[in-house]
Protein backbone atom coordinates (compact mmCIF):
# COMPACT_ATOMS: atom_id res chain seq x y z
CA UNK A 1 0.00 0.00 0.00
CA UNK A 2 1.41 3.00 -1.07
CA UNK A 3 5.01 1.90 -2.04
CA UNK A 4 6.14 2.04 -5.79
CA UNK A 5 6.40 -0.65 -8.03
CA UNK A 6 10.81 -1.05 -8.69
CA UNK A 7 10.44 -4.22 -10.73
CA UNK A 8 10.83 -2.10 -13.69
CA UNK A 9 13.82 -0.44 -12.83
CA UNK A 10 15.47 -3.32 -11.26
CA UNK A 11 19.29 -4.78 -12.63
CA UNK A 12 19.29 -6.61 -15.66
CA UNK A 13 22.75 -8.46 -15.14
CA UNK A 14 22.01 -11.72 -17.78
CA UNK A 15 20.73 -12.45 -21.56
CA UNK A 16 21.19 -10.09 -24.05
CA UNK A 17 23.59 -7.45 -24.28
CA UNK A 18 21.73 -4.98 -25.52
CA UNK A 19 18.86 -5.47 -22.65
CA UNK A 20 21.06 -5.34 -19.66
CA UNK A 21 20.73 -2.91 -17.90
CA UNK A 22 22.91 -1.99 -14.03
CA UNK A 23 25.06 0.24 -12.22
CA UNK A 24 24.27 2.96 -10.12
CA UNK A 25 22.21 5.60 -11.19
CA UNK A 26 20.70 9.06 -10.23
CA UNK A 27 17.89 8.98 -7.14
CA UNK A 28 19.42 5.21 -6.25
CA UNK A 29 18.75 4.71 -2.31
CA UNK A 30 22.46 3.62 -1.40
CA UNK A 31 24.68 2.76 1.58
CA UNK A 32 28.38 3.94 1.45
CA UNK A 33 31.04 2.46 4.19
CA UNK A 34 33.69 4.76 4.46
CA UNK A 35 37.51 4.37 4.66
CA UNK A 36 38.02 4.28 8.81
CA UNK A 37 41.22 6.11 8.18
CA UNK A 38 39.79 9.09 6.68
CA UNK A 39 37.66 9.62 9.42
CA UNK A 40 37.51 11.07 13.12
CA UNK A 41 37.82 8.90 15.92
CA UNK A 42 34.24 7.87 16.71
CA UNK A 43 32.59 8.97 13.21
CA UNK A 44 30.14 6.86 12.08
CA UNK A 45 31.38 4.99 8.73
CA UNK A 46 27.57 4.95 6.82
CA UNK A 47 26.07 7.24 5.00
CA UNK A 48 22.70 6.51 3.90
CA UNK A 49 20.84 8.13 1.51
CA UNK A 50 19.55 9.13 -2.16
CA UNK A 51 22.30 10.02 -5.16
CA UNK A 52 22.39 13.16 -6.27
CA UNK A 53 25.27 13.37 -8.63
CA UNK A 54 28.46 11.20 -9.07
CA UNK A 55 31.69 12.93 -10.44
CA UNK A 56 34.78 11.78 -11.52
CA UNK A 57 35.99 12.18 -8.24
CA UNK A 58 33.34 12.45 -6.07
CA UNK A 59 29.74 11.43 -5.20
CA UNK A 60 26.71 13.81 -3.61
CA UNK A 61 24.26 12.37 -1.37
CA UNK A 62 21.18 13.36 0.24
CA UNK A 63 20.94 12.07 3.76
CA UNK A 64 17.68 10.86 6.07
CA UNK A 65 18.61 14.45 7.70
CA UNK A 66 18.22 16.72 5.04
CA UNK A 67 21.95 17.68 4.82
CA UNK A 68 24.00 17.05 1.22
CA UNK A 69 27.24 15.22 1.36
CA UNK A 70 29.87 15.32 -1.02
CA UNK A 71 32.08 12.06 -0.67
CA UNK A 72 35.63 11.33 -2.35
CA UNK A 73 36.00 8.17 -3.82
CA UNK A 74 39.00 7.33 -2.62
CA UNK A 75 37.54 7.59 0.86
CA UNK A 76 34.80 4.93 -0.18
CA UNK A 77 35.46 1.29 0.84
CA UNK A 78 32.17 -0.32 -0.32
CA UNK A 79 29.08 0.92 -1.76
CA UNK A 80 25.53 -0.70 -1.31
CA UNK A 81 22.51 -0.29 -3.80
CA UNK A 82 19.76 -0.20 -1.97
CA UNK A 83 16.86 0.39 -4.24
CA UNK A 84 16.67 1.77 -7.94
CA UNK A 85 14.14 4.85 -8.15
CA UNK A 86 14.84 5.40 -12.20
CA UNK A 87 14.99 3.47 -15.24
CA UNK A 88 18.89 3.02 -16.42
CA UNK A 89 20.41 6.05 -18.16
CA UNK A 90 19.33 4.85 -22.05
CA UNK A 91 15.82 4.32 -20.83
CA UNK A 92 14.75 7.51 -19.05
CA UNK A 93 13.08 9.51 -21.08
CA UNK A 94 12.66 12.15 -18.53
CA UNK A 95 16.08 12.24 -17.59
CA UNK A 96 17.36 12.74 -21.31
CA UNK A 97 14.94 15.44 -22.08
CA UNK A 98 16.24 17.64 -19.03
CA UNK A 99 19.84 16.91 -20.25
CA UNK A 100 18.79 18.22 -23.91
CA UNK A 101 17.08 21.14 -22.17
CA UNK A 102 20.27 21.54 -19.89
CA UNK A 103 22.58 21.84 -23.21
CA UNK A 104 20.33 24.00 -25.17
CA UNK A 105 19.98 26.33 -22.09
CA UNK A 106 23.84 26.32 -21.18
CA UNK A 107 24.73 26.87 -25.10
CA UNK A 108 22.37 30.04 -25.08
CA UNK A 109 24.09 31.17 -21.62
CA UNK A 110 27.59 31.04 -23.47
CA UNK A 111 26.47 32.86 -26.17
CA UNK A 112 25.32 36.01 -24.42
CA UNK A 113 28.44 35.70 -22.32
CA UNK A 114 30.58 36.08 -25.19
CA UNK A 115 28.31 38.50 -26.96
CA UNK A 116 28.13 40.82 -23.50
CA UNK A 117 32.13 40.54 -22.97
CA UNK A 118 33.16 41.39 -26.24
CA UNK A 119 30.16 43.55 -27.91
CA UNK A 120 30.00 40.93 -30.82
CA UNK A 121 29.75 37.15 -31.59
CA UNK A 122 32.38 37.05 -33.92
CA UNK A 123 35.68 37.29 -31.26
CA UNK A 124 36.10 33.13 -31.96
CA UNK A 125 37.75 34.42 -35.17
CA UNK A 126 41.22 34.88 -36.07
CA UNK A 127 42.98 37.79 -37.72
Amino acid sequence: MGSPDLDEVADVVNGDLLKRRHGLRRDDFIEILLDARSLVEGAEPWIRGRLLSSGKSSLEILCDDGRTHFVARETIARILLTAHTRPAYIDDKDLLAFERADMKRRSSLHEKVEKESKGSDDSHLWG
